[in-house]
């Protein structure tokens, strides 16, 4: 009996037997700031159309809270130097400043990091995190209120919502030069483990509400590519990423939810820790150019303890013809049967121009998997 795509999502996040292979295209129903609004935007329509009772779709949302307690003063500044546009975003407490800058002009933008120095390390360490309960517990009802409404408006069969809460790397690699994030980890790994425990302390009153809730049946986790290899050393990612996530998937398992990480790059060495997580499936493994991990070669270590989202590369669907982009699947499809595997792009459809090539590959890609 064919499933839904709903049924075939939750099986297959459950390690349980499926009518065929998966296929999620990353984008969710409701518009989003990092993808194009696929339901609206005249050129995707199509692909939309085409997804519906294929493809899985995770309804990615946010419940956004205030990291800092509100003596953390945060300032916005545009202006015009000398025909260039400047834009600041300035962090104050204690005394203390901390800087965000980009400045655009003709020939490009360039941005300086919130974080550049030890010096701007430690005014960081200074700032509070709002780990005060009750005021969570209230932002999070002020951002329940257009979570409930986006909730209803999507049409359950075709799959599931999924919260995207963060992880306490997040805004330390988001705001640092990375140069001097990749030296602290060498030189600083006691001050920043100091700051990921402060923010995991609000993360858990974040995750405990939604969880008690049943807001999602799916979390996503996004801070495992922020602090690995070859940025910073393995053992930094054991510190900095594992027991975090590990703790924060334990607490979606004891609630009946599943867990999707996310990863792009290198993931080969790192691999084993993902088990470690604990995770129930994750997005992607790029192999050969562009990453270093063929999906066989992922199978061998994981096993059927991971389900395995992947991939053919997003530069793909703009270069290869539509036969070639039916092969693509179709090799992927025939290497992986019998596999814990789900076939998606690399990332999501964030051109607002992609040109015809990209949309007849989108739905070559579907034909594919679902002919």
């Amino acid at each position: 009996m064919s499933m839904t795509p709903r049924q075939r999502l939750l099986s297959w996040l459950g390690g349980e037997p499926v009518d065929r292979m998966p296929v999620w295209l990353l984008f969710p129903y409701a518009p989003t700031s990092y993808y194009v609004d696929v339901r609206t935007h005249p050129l995707y329509r199509p692909v939309f159309e085409a997804s519906k009772g294929r493809a899985v779709m995770l309804n990615r949302r946010s419940l956004p809270v205030p990291l800092f307690t509100p003596e953390v003063v945060i300032i916005q500044e545009s202006s015009s130097e000398g025909g260039v546009a400047v834009t600041r975003q300035r962090y104050r407490y204690g005394g203390h400043e901390l800087v965000e800058e980009t400045r655009t002009r003709s020939d490009g933008t360039v941005r300086k990091p919130l974080l550049c120095s030890d010096d701007d390390l430690r005014i960081l360490l200074s700032f509070p995190i709002e780990r005060d309960e009750a005021v969570l517990r209230r932002h999070l009802e002020e951002a329940l209120v257009r979570y409930e409404v986006e909730r209803a408006e999507f049409p359950l069969d075709y799959g599931a919502m999924m919260l995207d809460m963060g992880e306490p790397i997040g805004f330390l690699y988001q705001h640092s030069d990375l140069e001097m994030y990749a030296i602290w980890s060498l030189t600083q790994d006691a001050a920043v483990r100091s700051f990921l425990d402060a923010a995991m302390e609000r993360l858990r009153v974040v995750y405990d509400f939604a969880l008690e809730r049943k807001l999602a049946e799916v979390y996503f986790l996004v801070g495992s590519e922020l602090a690995s290899p070859p940025l910073v050393s393995r053992s930094t990612f054991q510190r900095w990423i594992v027991p975090y996530a590990r703790e924060l998937i334990e607490r979606i398992h004891a609630h009946g939810a599943f867990a999707i990480q996310h990863y792009h790059g290198q993931i080969g060495q790192i691999l084993p820790d993902f088990l470690t997580m604990g995770a129930d499936a994750l997005h992607t493994i790029e192999e050969p150019p562009v990453g270093d991990c063929a999906i066989e070669a992922a199978f061998e270590v994981v096993g059927d303890r991971l389900g395995l989202i992947g991939c053919i590369q997003y530069d793909c669907f703009r270069s290869m013809s539509t036969a070639e982009m039916r092969a693509a699947v179709q090799d992927q499809m025939r290497r992986l049967e019998g596999r814990r595997f789900m076939l998606s792009p690399s990332a999501g459809p964030y051109e607002e121009n992609p040109g015809e090539r990209v949309i007849a590959n989108y739905l070559a890609f579907l034909d594919a998997v679902c002919s």
